[in-house]
């Protein structure tokens, strides 16, 4: 996962649990993480899909958590915007003629599918409250 996604949702959710009776802004959480209010904007729709927050529209518009911090696992965060393996991505088109290249991919799937499930298993033990206690 070679990207800023995971960070920028982890991030998002943090703020939201800091202050769970505000409908906190886009543009006021891309201040914070020192991005433009349109990426936050799209995250914020991934994670309003999995039902992990709840937004409103209009002049008093903004986002909340969908549920206790405490009942929010890290793991379904970054189920939410994972879009590769932990590991990366697997060689496309290796020879099929060496004796390597010819299995490469197949190994490598079974490495990349259990590299992932560690992590889900590791982050599945982590709420978002016990990282939000990580800045008191």
């Amino acid at each position: 996962m070679n990207n800023t996604r995971f960070a920028t949702a982890i991030h998002i959710m943090t703020l939201l649990a800091e202050s769970p009776q505000e409908w906190l802004t886009s543009e006021w959480m891309a201040g914070s993480i020192n991005i433009n209010p349109v990426i936050v904007r799209k995250e914020l729709s991934v994670l309003r899909e999995v039902g992990l927050i709840i937004s409103r529209q209009g002049k008093e518009g903004g986002s909340r958590l969908a549920k206790k911090p405490s009942d929010i696992r890290i793991s379904e965060i970054y189920l939410a915007v994972k879009n590769t393996e932990v590991l990366g991505k697997r060689n496309n088109n290796p020879n099929p003629a060496c004796p390597v290249g010819k299995e490469i991919n197949e190994h490598l799937d079974t490495l990349f599918s259990e590299t992932d499930q560690l992590v889900l298993n590791f982050l599945g033990d982590k709420t978002l409250q016990e990282f939000l206690n990580r800045f008191t």
